[in-house]
């Protein structure tokens, strides 16, 4: 579970963006949509595949 302290001299509007961007690090939001729905082992095998070849299309772009 994420915390966040919110400061004294600290608006509410911040600490929520620093908890977002906390969670979102965390990658909380993430699983929480992964395990929203059984997705079977070849569909997530084959969704990895696709990440990792638009990762290595977007590595090889940035290299050029």
């Amino acid at each position: 579970m994420s915390k966040v302290r919110v400061k004294p001299d600290e608006s509410f509007e911040k600490a929520l963006r620093r908890f977002k961007k906390k969670c979102n690090k965390e990658g909380i939001m993430q699983r929480l949509k992964e395990m929203r729905h059984y997705e079977k082992p070849s569909e997530k095998r084959r969704r990895k595949l696709a990440k990792a070849i638009a990762r290595q299309i977007a590595e090889k772009r940035s290299v050029e």
